[in-house]
C-alpha cells in the first residue's frame, strides 16, 4: 500500500503529483524547487539561497514522513548550469554527514520547471 505524504511546510504541488509517496519503509519524493511554501513565490536571489530553499522544502517533506536527511539513501540533483555545481554542492553538503551521505547523481539539464536553476529529489528509508 502506498501512503501519500503532503505538508503545508513545503510548496503545494503545481501539477498532477504529490510531494512524496511512502511505500512500506521507502519514501519517494517529488523534485523540489525553490518555491517558498507560504507565498509560492520563487526564491532566486542567488544559487546558494535557491539551493537552501530547495533543501528546506525537502526537509519539510522528509519530516512529514517522520524522517530526516539521515534516512536519505539516494539524491538526484538536476541543474541548469554545471558551473553552479560547486555552490550547490556547498549548500547541499551542509544537510548531510559526509561519512553517511547518500548516493547521488548530478545532471545538467536544458530547462527545469519555472526555469529555476536547481531541482532535487530523494529516496529515503525508515
Amino acid at each position: 500500500m502506498k501512503k501519500i505524504i503532503n505538508t503545508t511546510k513545503a510548496p503545494a504541488p503545481i501539477g498532477p503529483y504529490n510531494q512524496a509517496v511512502l511505500v512500506g519503509n521507502t519514501l519517494y519524493t517529488s523534485g523540489q524547487i525553490a518555491l517558498h511554501p507560504e507565498t509560492m513565490e520563487l526564491v532566486l536571489e542567488d544559487i546558494k539561497t535557491e539551493t537552501k530553499q530547495v533543501m528546506e522544502n525537502m526537509k519539510a517533506v522528509l519530516e512529514a514522513a517522520d524522517m530526516t536527511f539521515e534516512n536519505v539513501i539516494k539524491s538526484s540533483i538536476f541543474i541548469s548550469d554545471m558551473n553552479n555545481f560547486k555552490q550547490i554542492n556547498e549548500v547541499y553538503g551542509k544537510y548531510f554527514d559526509e561519512a553517511t551521505a547518500p548516493a547521488r547523481e548530478t545532471v545538467e539539464v536544458a530547462n527545469l520547471p519555472k526555469f529555476v536553476n536547481v531541482e532535487i529529489s530523494m529516496i529515503a528509508i525508515k
